[in-house]
């Protein structure tokens, strides 16, 4: 049984002795018209190979397996391992991995479903209290990922569109932005979730195939920089990066000039291409 509706959740979830745990952030998704959103917008095809973190009752789980090459899923709570097998039980093309998302490397996770040639897409009704990093695990992965389509909380979401200058402009909107087109497909009410959570989402695509014409020369400098750089946002960008970075000021200061920005400057100013260009000075 594919569980979508309130109450088949509740039935499936009784038949099963399963609680949401709030802990983890267990919000099941019963509203059908969103997950068909959700479908729409992963495009799956014979091609697709799904990466899936927190599938949950495995409604979205077994909607994409349906037009997805594969689909596999990394699932922390073990005690949902009876209703995932019970509801994926016709999915021949599932795999679920029972594992902390964080805890794992995901190119070791899907080395044996990956093959030459497949489309390899994230998708995720992000726990809230852990989105930012699985979004940047799976940002700085290296993983050919060629969109991601996530569900999160409406203020993440907030931030993972917000332009430069903005109070919402920070470390999560330069890492998605960086990596590809980001946008604000729909919100979405409490209601849609059993049991209902204390906020509104949205489901946010960022579009990998459409990502600004930017490499940084070494990524993970580029991120290490974007990170101390609003380690403190009050600090100028000068300050900032000499304690985030554990660098003389001196030091800093040139390297900001050389990258044509104002060492005065603060981090929620600098753009894209800003942010590359110093990372690109602070490698060399």
């Amino acid at each position: 049984m594919t569980a979508v509706s309130a109450r088949e959740v509740k039935e499936l979830l009784r038949r099963h002795g399963v609680i949401a745990k709030k802990g983890l952030g267990q919000n099941f998704l019963v509203d059908a018209r969103v997950l068909d959103g959700i479908v729409r917008a992963v495009q799956p095809d014979a091609r697709t190979v799904v990466l899936e973190v927190g599938p949950g009752l495995g409604a979205l789980t077994r909607a994409l397996a349906a037009q997805a090459k594969r689909v596999v899923a990394i699932e922390k709570d073990e005690s949902l391992r009876p209703v995932l097998e019970d509801v994926l039980a016709p999915c021949a093309n599932v795999r679920v991995c029972y594992a902390d998302c964080l805890k794992v490397r995901l190119e070791a996770v899907l080395a044996p479903d990956l093959a030459p040639g497949d489309r390899l897409v994230f998708a995720a009704n992000l726990p809230y209290y852990v989105t930012t990093p699985i979004l940047f695990q799976v940002l700085e992965s290296g993983l050919p990922v060629s969109r991601a389509v996530v569900m999160v909380q409406k203020e993440v979401a907030d931030r993972m569109v917000a332009p430069p200058g903005g109070k919402d402009y920070g470390v999560l909107s330069v890492g998605v932005q960086y990596r590809g087109a980001v946008e604000r497909l729909f919100n979405v009410p409490p209601s849609a979730f059993l049991p209902q959570p204390g906020v509104d989402s949205a489901v946010v695509l960022i579009d990998c195939e459409k990502r600004p014409p930017l490499r940084a020369a070494d990524e993970a400098t580029f991120f290490r920089v974007v990170r101390a750089a609003f380690g403190t946002r009050r600090k100028t960008l000068e300050n900032a990066l000499a304690a985030g970075l554990h660098m003389p000021k001196e030091a800093v200061r040139d390297k900001i000039v050389a990258a044509g920005i104002d060492p005065g400057a603060r981090a929620e100013r600098l753009s894209i291409a800003e942010f590359v260009r110093l990372a690109d000075e602070m490698a060399k």
